[in-house]
């Protein structure tokens, strides 16, 4: 077994213990939301806790959304937040293997993200 497959195994297990002993460990206990714990710290606090508005969709649907469909709204977001990062992080890595592949890996661009002039005349035209 490689060292990254144990790498891996360890960090799989511990994941699954890290989600799994706080359910045996508190057997009785209500795992609450935090916007719950807030309002609550607000009432202990100011004494009435009134939102300041009501969430958009609730308004135009003229009551509150099913648990089923803000849970469906949570997980496209999720979706969509993920699928950003993976495209970004799937960019660095092509852009460093054709990097590495053109032989230009040591480069470091310009600032501004702009690539750095390597001609061999001294001029000052930008647009060279």
């Amino acid at each position: 077994m490689s060292k990254n497959t144990k790498t891996v195994i360890i960090l799989l297990v511990a994941a699954v213990l890290i989600a799994a002993v706080p359910l045996f460990a508190l057997r009785n206990a209500e795992f609450g939301g935090s916007d719950d714990a807030g309002s609550v710290m607000v009432e202990n606090i100011q004494g009435e806790y009134t939102p300041w508005f009501t969430p958009v969709l609730e308004t135009a649907l003229g009551g509150e959304l099913p648990g089923e469909v803000e849970s469906l709204i949570f997980c496209v977001q999720t979706g969509i937040g993920v699928g950003v990062i993976a495209f970004f992080m799937g960019r660095f890595v092509e852009r460093k293997k054709w990097m590495k592949a053109t032989g230009q890996e040591g480069d470091v661009p310009a600032s501004g993200g702009e690539r750095a002039c390597t001609g061999s005349g001294d001029t000052d035209d930008p647009h060279r």
